[in-house]
C-alpha cells in the first residue's frame, strides 16, 4: 500500500488567516477548527488522509522573486475559464495568460500575497 510521505505544503504569508481563506476558496479544503484570525499558522485540510494539507506560516519577509514551486489547479467542476473568473473575483490577479486559440493552455494567477499558481483545463475539457 502506498503512503504519501508529503504531510503539508507550506506557504509563507504575512497574514496566514487571510491567505488560507483565499486558498480554501481555490481548493475546497477546510480551515482547521482551532485556527483563527491572527494565528501565526493556519492549516487547510483536504479531508482525505492521503492528501497533504496546506500550511500557511507567518513570516515578516516580502515575496521577492518568482516562486520556485507553485500549484497547478485542475477544476474539479466547470471549466478553466469559469474557474479563472471565480478566482479573480475571490482576490487573485492575472499574471500571465497562456490560453491558445484552440482552447488549450493555462492561466497563471497570483494569490493575494503575490504567489503564482496556474489554472489548467478541467479533465472534461482535456477529454
Amino acid at each position: 500500500m502506498y503512503v504519501n510521505p508529503v504531510r503539508h505544503i507550506t506557504i509563507d504569508a504575512h497574514d496566514p488567516w487571510h491567505l488560507a481563506s483565499f486558498w480554501a476558496a481555490v481548493t475546497g479544503y477546510t480551515v482547521g477548527e482551532d485556527d483563527a484570525p491572527g494565528d501565526d499558522e493556519v492549516l487547510l485540510s483536504a479531508g482525505e488522509p492521503a492528501a497533504p494539507g496546506i500550511l500557511f506560516v507567518r513570516v515578516p519577509d516580502d515575496k521577492a522573486t518568482k516562486n520556485r514551486v507553485h500549484l497547478d489547479i485542475q477544476p474539479p467542476a466547470g471549466t478553466r475559464d469559469e474557474t479563472v473568473e471565480r478566482l479573480l473575483q475571490a482576490g487573485a490577479t492575472l499574471y500571465e495568460d497562456h490560453r491558445t486559440a484552440d482552447g488549450r493552455g493555462w492561466v497563471t494567477l497570483r494569490d493575494p500575497e503575490g504567489n503564482e499558481f496556474c489554472v489548467e483545463r478541467s479533465a472534461a475539457e482535456r477529454a
